[in-house]
């Protein structure tokens, strides 16, 4: 059984494809880079993906319930950080983790552990009962992705997990990831930072144009390429997104 399976994943705007035909699956302990130029499809995905779009057709599977078939079972295993998250800035830091708890349907006694531990992990005790109105943007972010691991989610999605964070806490979602990942749980990062996706990733999917063009570790990448060598992932990504054609304008302007 397979932590994600996307079966024929289609979402259509009227005359625009979103995302077009997708197949993919993700195994149970993987981490999996998401990667794409602006518009390509990432977002759309993410959305298909974790029950908040419904797909024109095709199935989207988490562990093996089917989002728009058994949306709670599924939902559950979930743990959704997307690169603006909404959070009720009328709690408090504390409030805001006990409440996710509960919807979660946590135990009262795990969630004032988890709460605890959370806060500790990403410095913000000492913020722990103010207002979210008055957390930083890098501290905002923090207290969502909190909020997403305390029911400890067997998936954990991230769309852009280190904007807007300070390098502490940048290196400690690295290691929350990598330490989950190991645990068994499987972490699917959409990202724009291509060095994170290339040190971090034992797969990565390129999508373009709402169509996943390649799917591999690194050297299955390099494969794809052209070219000949050990390029890094930023060339066999402008290369295989037919970026590399903007060169030659930019070498133009005066």
């Amino acid at each position: 059984m397979s932590a994600i399976e996307l079966k024929n994943l289609t979402k259509k705007y009227g005359s625009l494809t979103a995302v077009n035909d997708l197949n993919l699956e993700i195994e149970n302990g993987e981490i999996f880079g998401f990667l794409g130029p602006n518009g390509a499809g990432k977002t759309t995905t993410i959305k298909l993906m974790t029950g908040l779009l419904k797909p024109s057709s095709g199935t989207v599977k988490i562990l093996d319930y089917d989002i728009q078939v058994n949306p709670i079972e599924a939902k559950s295993n979930i743990g959704l950080i997307p690169d603006e998250p909404n959070i009720y800035e009328k709690l408090t830091g504390r409030e805001f983790l006990r409440f996710m708890g509960s919807i979660f349907k946590v135990e009262i006694d795990v969630i004032i552990k988890k709460t605890a531990e959370l806060l500790k992990i990403f410095d913000l005790q000492s913020k722990a009962d103010e207002l979210i109105q008055t957390y930083s943007h890098g501290m905002k972010q923090k207290i969502a992705i909190a909020g997403a691991l305390i029911h400890s989610p067997k998936i954990i999605v991230f769309d852009e997990p280190t904007i807007g964070l300070d390098p502490k806490s940048a290196r400690t979602i690295k290691d929350i990831l990598k330490f989950r990942a190991e645990a068994g749980d499987c972490i699917f990062m959409s990202t724009h930072i291509l060095e994170i996706a290339e040190r971090m990733c034992d797969r990565i999917g390129i999508i373009n144009n709402g169509n996943l063009i390649a799917v591999g570790n690194m050297d299955e990448l390099r494969h794809m390429s052209k070219k000949s060598g050990k390029y890094d992932l930023e060339e066999i990504f402008l290369e295989l997104t037919n970026a590399e054609e903007n060169s030659e304008l930019i070498k133009s302007l005066s």
